[in-house]
């Protein structure tokens, strides 16, 4: 927790309101909690936390006899350098990159099975030449894929860029060309490496030939120019993204650093709203970078904006990492004039703080609280939307009487989304190990499938499925149903005490509550 109060009246008194404390739920012991004031709001927005890649197109044939080597200046960035899980996936060859359209989906995931099978690849250490290059391919297992396995392990071993550059200069020589998804795999060693200029020229290459770019190509892009001095290109080709497609959390998060990083705070929360806005969820990092660079900074509206920040964390019962608690006292206590003092503490389950002594407000619903929630979703969710547009009436009507025949349910289950937790683990396995955990104090569980799982296949074995349904009730809908109106309605008929067990945020279901009010109250519902 931290704690923060100021020593002085003077500075904030014209923007804080009366004080309001948070009291998150006792399993998070060690939590965030402020005492300081949140600026009152009329209208509060909430949001709450959760690229297959399109193919280039290219303009046309134009040949690339070399690779350009004209040098822009670099930068070294201050900002710590991180990977995201769609560039990994992109460094790896999990996403298919082509410019050619429409190839058959069998040979496509041929390749992809067959680059998984040279992980332990080594690159050379130093440029090779054409004659060198034509060996290595020739004596190489599968001479269709080399270039791609190649520049996977030159990411991998994070090689020289003249080594890849080699190679390239090879591949353009040989083939007259320069394939999309050998440029993809540069890119992502340039961005890695940091290397300005090389990302620069990769850029100028891919204007020429290709009208559009995939989102993976664009995100590696806006990332590597964020962090160098060329920043302001990745805002144009952020406006470049907005032109085709909804720019990704990736793409708003590195502008914001960028803008952030180089103190340009008013451009950095135009991109974060206008991220809201689009309902691209932010994440912890991004909002910390906020607060960190933020620090010692004068400005009323700079500090209306990151209350809002808070605010925002508070109504959405988001806790920051003791790192992000960190940054947050460390910007109070640099505030110009405001003389802030922060202390970082854990929260019993009394719920009082044991520095200031206040009370937190407690976050569990009560008896009356929870029949408005329940009574709206039944309403604005189930009833109340297009529920019936991916299940028939007949099917739910077919649920609803196998819930009341078997109620009271401690916990609910989405087995799907629980069953896909672990991807190289086979489906059934996840959901066995999640019901085996849940059993163990003798809960009453209701698991909520689809009708494909009782088909004896290699994700879902027959006799793990039995096991299952021998420590837990099952109701397996049609394959195409939406199934999160089960999920909320078997939940809020079994009681206060049922939760539900999901890795779905359900933000279009809170979206859908006509109550602001409830809205607020639905981040508490049983999860």
């Amino acid at each position: 927790m931290a704690l923060f109060f100021q020593t002085s009246q003077q500075g904030f008194q014209t923007l804080l309101w009366k004080c309001r404390l948070f009291w998150p739920v006792s399993r998070c012991q060690q939590l965030f909690a402020v005492s300081f004031s949140i600026p009152n709001r009329e209208k509060v927005n909430y949001f709450s936390f959760m690229t297959s890649s399109n193919t280039a197109l290219p303009v046309g044939s134009k040949r690339t006899d070399v690779f350009p080597t004209k040098k822009r200046s670099e930068i070294n960035s201050e900002e710590k350098h991180g990977w995201d899980e769609e560039t990994k996936e992109i460094s790896e060859g999990k996403h298919h990159f082509s410019s050619s359209v429409g190839a058959p989906k069998k040979r496509v995931m041929s390749r992809v099975l067959s680059r998984h099978k040279f992980t332990n690849v080594q690159p050379p250490e130093k440029p090779l030449g054409a004659e060198e290059w034509n060996r290595l391919r020739e004596s190489f297992p599968s001479p269709e894929i080399f270039e791609e396995v190649m520049f996977n392990s030159m990411v991998r071993c994070n090689s020289p860029i003249d080594v890849a550059k080699s190679l390239l200069t090879h591949v353009a020589k040989s083939n007259g060309d320069i394939a999309y998804n050998l440029l993809v795999k540069y890119l992502v060693l340039c961005v890695q490496q940091r290397q300005t200029s090389e990302i620069c020229d990769v850029y100028d290459i891919m204007k020429i030939r290709f009208k559009i770019l995939e989102s993976g190509a664009y995100n590696l892009l806006i990332r590597g120019l964020s962090n160098s001095d060329q920043w302001r290109m990745a805002l144009t080709l952020l406006e470049e993204v907005k032109k085709i497609m909804t720019p990704s959390r990736t793409n708003y998060e590195s502008c914001i650093k960028a803008a952030s990083c180089h103190q340009e705070m008013n451009l950095a929360f135009e991109l974060y709203h206008e991220m809201l806005a689009k309902d691209l969820i932010p994440t912890l990092d991004v909002l910390q970078a906020f607060f960190d660079f933020s620090r010692g900074m004068k400005g009323a509206e700079l500090q209306k904006e990151l209350f809002g920040i808070l605010l925002y964390l508070r109504e959405n019962q988001i806790y920051p990492h003791k790192t992000f608690m960190r940054s947050i006292k460390l910007w109070f206590e640099s505030i110009p004039g405001g003389n802030w003092r922060g202390h970082l503490t854990n929260i019993k389950d009394s719920g009082q703080c044991p520095v200031c002594n206040h009370q937190l407000e407690d976050s569990d619903l009560t008896e009356e609280e929870y029949n408005n929630l329940r009574e709206r979703i039944i309403r604005d969710v189930i009833h109340g939307t297009d529920t019936f547009r991916k299940t028939s009436p007949q099917e739910f009507e077919a649920f609803q009487t196998f819930v009341e025949n078997r109620l009271p349910f401690d916990i609910v289950i989405d087995g799907l989304n629980v069953s896909h937790i672990k991807p190289r683990k086979m489906q059934c396995e996840n959901l066995f190990d999640a019901v085996n955990c849940l059993a163990k104090e003798n809960a009453r569980l209701l698991v909520l499938g689809r009708k494909h799982m009782l088909i004896n296949s290699s994700n879902w074995k027959r006799e793990i499925m039995k096991e299952m349904q021998n420590k837990a009730d099952f109701f397996f809908a049609e394959n195409i149903s939406e199934d999160d109106a089960f999920l909320l309605y078997a939940t809020l008929r079994s009681g206060k005490h049922c939760k539900f067990v999901t890795r779905d945020f359900l933000r279009d279901h809170k979206a859908c509550l006509s109550n602001s009010l409830t809205r607020h109250l639905f981040p508490c519902f049983p999860l």
